[in-house]
């Protein structure tokens, strides 16, 4: 037996992996091209080695999602797994090798538009993705799904090796409206946007601290929030004062006209 990719959403025609490496990405090199957002120049390789199968991710900023979880830079690969490239999604299946005197059947729209896997794909997709912004995390993105314990052990799902995290740091929940942070009697305690919380909802945008390691929560394809223009405080104000000092100087000049025609009057002039 050997493995394809196929991607049910039509971004791609089903891949054969035969032996060696399988780029993917943007660039014109790559085997399996992918024209999408978030989809880097090289953004990762397949490679199969003998029986094995290994999925590479070159940058750690590169979103590569296996079976729900951020893929580490070398990890094996088998039937049945569902892998996401940034929020492009693909299944890799079984499929027979066929005798060598055999052409390839060309897989059918059918075999790739089945609503079997397509659902499952969905299904995996993350709504939400940690990226760390300082720390040993710098750099590196964690795609959140379900329930996940961050902390020092290697058994966590966002293991984080570093003397300030504890053993077991924090719970990360997806809720529909965020994520729900739940600290786990940390040592040097969990930060929403700087506030030290034991459960909180953090939201898209907002910045998750465990003691000195900072995250930042982010939605695939979300737009960055537009500064709001600045207040031109000063303008009511120049409006208001150059209306009084129009009114100041009529005062004075009709005062001066009545002083003069006075003056005149009684022929002091």
């Amino acid at each position: 037996m050997t493995l394809k990719l196929t991607f049910p959403n039509g971004e791609h025609e089903p891949v054969l992996l035969g032996q060696g490496r399988t780029a993917i990405g943007t660039g014109s090199d790559c085997q399996i091209m992918l024209a999408a957002p978030g989809i880097a120049l090289r953004h990762c390789d397949i490679e199969v080695r003998g029986n094995s199968v290994i999925l590479h991710v070159p940058d750690a900023s590169n979103v590569v999602v296996l079976n729900g979880k951020q893929a580490g830079v070398e990890t094996l690969v088998k039937a049945g797994d569902l892998l996401i490239f940034a929020k492009v999604g693909c299944q890799v299946m079984a499929a027979p090798i066929p005798a060598p005197s055999t052409p390839l059947p060309r897989p059918t729209t059918q075999m790739s538009d089945g609503d079997d896997g397509r659902t499952r794909v969905r299904q995996a997709l993350p709504k939400y993705i940690l990226r760390g912004v300082s720390g040993p995390t710098f750099g590196k993105t964690y795609a959140l799904v379900g329930t996940m314990v961050v902390g020092r052990q290697p058994d966590c799902d966002i293991p984080i090796i570093a003397e300030e995290i504890s053993r077991q740091h924090a719970r990360l929940q997806v809720t529909p409206d965020g994520v729900m942070v739940e600290d786990m009697g940390s040592a040097n305690g969990t930060f929403v946007n700087d506030k030290r919380v034991h459960t909180a909802l953090l939201k898209p945008g907002e910045e998750l601290r465990m003691d000195t390691v900072r995250f930042m929560l982010m939605s695939p394809g979300m737009e960055a929030p537009k500064p709001a223009a600045p207040v031109a405080a000063s303008a009511p104000a120049a409006k208001s004062g150059g209306v009084g000092a129009g009114l100041w100087i009529a005062i004075i000049f009709g005062t001066l006209l009545l002083g003069a025609a006075i003056a005149h009057h009684y022929g002091v002039f």
